[in-house]
């Protein structure tokens, strides 16, 4: 585990769509659950890879042991707004006569941020878990968060309903997770880019937006894809066919690309984590164990 991350209870995984966020959380559940630490981790909302990618079927929308500490869940709004129901009203019958009338459930939908606040209380939630004997029922709860604008929607919601709701259950609810994703002792953002300028950038603003807007702490850079230099000018082959010698350009600049936006991004002050580009014609179970594998270390700035 990035030893900035090592005694959080709270990861948020994040970034701009398609840098491989997904696989960043997966990596780092399975590395959490083979250091003993009870492991859940949480998708939302969206088709669900975590368990694929693992070698296993789809979780879905209840908590789902995938293996040794290790549990996943695919957050959805109308599973979770049952559970936040019930929690709140405690029966279910009151429940039934309350939220499955279709007038209730029509007016539902106009409370600003309502399901946000029920997915992401539904995820916090687990923090305050306990089992029989007074311990916590997972040690670490991992979130493969939405991409990046919404990112930042979905974790302002609790500031945004206690700025615009009266006191109440809802503030109340709002309130503890809030406190949950700004306490620095608890939780972590771990950003995903690429070795692109775009996703570079966007990770530049995504960390300003977290930290001013959300008040939460970013505290790891994972650049996904990353091209390592195969060898310096010294070291080159020499008597290649043309191919071959376009094949070598094209990697430098590619390698040179990648170390010049792990500069950028080691602007941030932040641990960055290459992981290496893996050429695989199948990204599965075998792929994930070698994204792991570079989470592991201690990688400071």
């Amino acid at each position: 585990m990035i030893e900035a991350l090592s005694d959080k209870r709270l990861l948020i995984v994040t970034g701009k769509g398609g840098v491989g966020k997904t696989t960043v959380a997966a990596a780092l559940a399975l590395d959490s659950a083979r250091r003993g630490l009870r492991t859940l981790v949480c998708e939302v909302n969206t088709r669900e890879r975590i368990a694929p990618l693992l070698g296993k079927p789809e979780a879905g929308a209840e908590v789902t042991s995938v293996e040794e500490n290790l549990w996943a869940v695919n957050v959805r709004p109308e599973p979770a707004m049952r559970e936040y129901a019930l929690m709140v009203l405690k029966f279910e019958s009151i429940y039934s006569a309350v939220f499955e009338n279709r007038v209730v459930r029509y007016f539902l939908r106009f409370i600003p941020s309502l399901q946000e606040l029920v997915l992401l209380g539904k995820i916090l939630y687990h923090l305050k878990e306990k089992r029989p004997d007074g311990s916590f029922r997972f040690d670490r709860v991992i979130i493969d968060a939405p991409a990046t604008g919404h990112a930042i929607t979905f974790f302002s919601v609790p500031q945004v309903i206690l700025d615009t709701v009266p006191p109440g259950a809802m503030a109340t609810d709002a309130a503890w997770m809030r406190d949950f994703l700004v306490d620095r002792a608890m939780t972590a953002v771990v950003l995903v880019s690429l070795p692109e300028e775009l996703p570079v950038n966007e990770t530049l603003e995504l960390h300003r937006q977290l930290s001013e807007r959300v008040h939460v702490t970013s505290a790891a850079v994972v650049l996904n894809g990353f091209i390592p230099r195969r060898f310096d000018d010294a070291e080159k082959p020499s008597g290649l066919s043309p191919a071959l010698q376009d094949v070598i350009r094209a990697h430098e600049v590619r390698a040179a690309l990648s170390v010049s936006c792990q500069k950028t991004l080691s602007t941030l002050g932040l641990p960055v984590v290459p992981v290496p580009r893996i050429f695989t014609d199948e990204f599965g179970r075998g792929a994930l164990e070698q994204v792991a594998s570079h989470l592991t270390g201690a990688v400071r700035p």
